[in-house]
């Protein structure tokens, strides 16, 4: 435990992260307080102390209740996707993170990731696995610049969708009064959640910088500022 009661250290806040993204992984929902406490024997204000400061360092992120409502790739909100497991049912947090979960959950090689399309409605599901992308025609469009994503997050992920094509797009963004963002196809996707969340259920985790994120993006197939993570209006 920390040295100072209700303020855990480093080592302990890390035992918490790990526990969360364990319990969504395992069960599809984040772990209660009363679970994390018996996990890490922590008192329950250290582990509000802990919580807060992971939503701090944007490692999970807290509604107004103080409810862990998503730890990328996992969400316990619905935004949009759904993402069935072999034993699991998991929310996605968006497009790319319904496309990740089978590349970091252990035992869960294929999904059935299902949405809708924003602009007409259209069902569409997937089967996604970790050797190769779904077949399909259709587009994901990300509407916020990646500098912009943690503005408001949950913004940013529900905005992060897959459209029957590059014309229901145009009709969604004309009927929204939104800019177009970054439209990319289904294979460019999986690319980009393939390995972006590689090491979060692992401890000690360690966040990529900013040149690394950038490389990484550009390495995948997509440039350009949306994804330079300087700010593109600037």
């Amino acid at each position: 435990m920390g040295a100072d009661a209700g303020e855990p250290a480093p080592a302990d806040i890390e035992r918490v992260r790990v526990e969360v993204y364990r319990g969504y992984a395992e069960q599809g929902h984040p772990p209660s307080r009363a679970a994390l406490e018996a996990a890490t024997l922590l008192s329950p204000a250290e582990v509000e102390h802990a919580l807060t400061a992971l939503a701090a360092t944007r490692h999970v992120v807290l509604d107004d209740a103080g409810r862990i409502i998503m730890a990328h790739p996992f969400a316990s909100i619905d935004l949009h996707f759904s993402v069935k497991g072999s034993h699991t049912l998991w929310w996605g947090g968006c497009a790319w993170d319904a496309f990740a979960i089978p590349h970091l959950v252990p035992g869960e090689r294929k999904v059935l990731v299902a949405t809708t399309c924003p602009a007409c409605g259209t069902p569409h599901a997937y089967v996604v696995g970790t050797s190769e992308p779904p077949a399909g025609d259709e587009v994901a469009h990300f509407l916020v610049p990646a500098a912009h994503v943690w503005d408001d997050v949950v913004h940013t992920c529900s905005n992060q969708r897959i459209f029957c094509d590059e014309r229901c797009v145009d009709e969604w963004l004309e009927a929204t009064g939104n800019e177009r963002g970054s439209v990319f196809d289904l294979a460019t996707l999986w690319r980009l959640a393939a390995h972006w969340y590689d090491g979060r259920l692992d401890s000690p985790y360690v966040r990529r910088e900013p040149s690394e994120a950038k490389a990484y993006f550009a390495e995948v197939g997509l440039k350009g500022a949306f994804w330079g993570l300087e700010d593109p209006h600037s």
